[in-house]
């Protein structure tokens, strides 16, 4: 069971390895806010939906967030490529910034973000 400061997001077995990534509301932050939720080397990772260049959203096709190789979360719009497990931007308008975290926790077979982690997000 999550506890009041966590959300789910998604059950595990619907995060597959360098796959899809998981789109989810982020209300807290606004209307139009979204978050992702990605699985890279075993490990969950999940981040503001945001280029760290312009405010936009990375995924071009809902979930698409990973380039073809499978080895950087890439913005469709201007082509950032982002290490997926840390966010940091290594090719692209956004050079050597990063994207927003979410703490994301896998327990139970499920995906959890963890609410508090939004507190310190930017605003854009």
């Amino acid at each position: 069971m999550p506890e009041i400061n966590e959300r789910m997001v998604c059950e595990s077995s619907e995060l597959v390895e360098r796959e899809h990534g998981i789109r989810f509301a982020l209300p807290e932050l606004g209307e139009h806010v979204t978050g992702f939720v990605i699985r890279y080397k075993g490990s969950v990772h999940a981040y503001i939906n945001r280029c760290a260049h312009l405010a936009v959203e990375l995924d071009w096709n809902e979930g698409d967030f990973f380039n073809m190789d499978k080895n950087y979360l890439i913005c469709a719009t201007h082509g950032a490529h982002y290490q997926p497990d840390t966010g940091y931007c290594v090719m692209g308008p956004c050079k050597g910034r990063s994207l927003q975290p979410v703490q994301a926790i896998e327990r139970d077979n499920k995906i959890l973000i963890n609410l508090e982690s939004l507190k310190n997000v930017r605003n854009q």
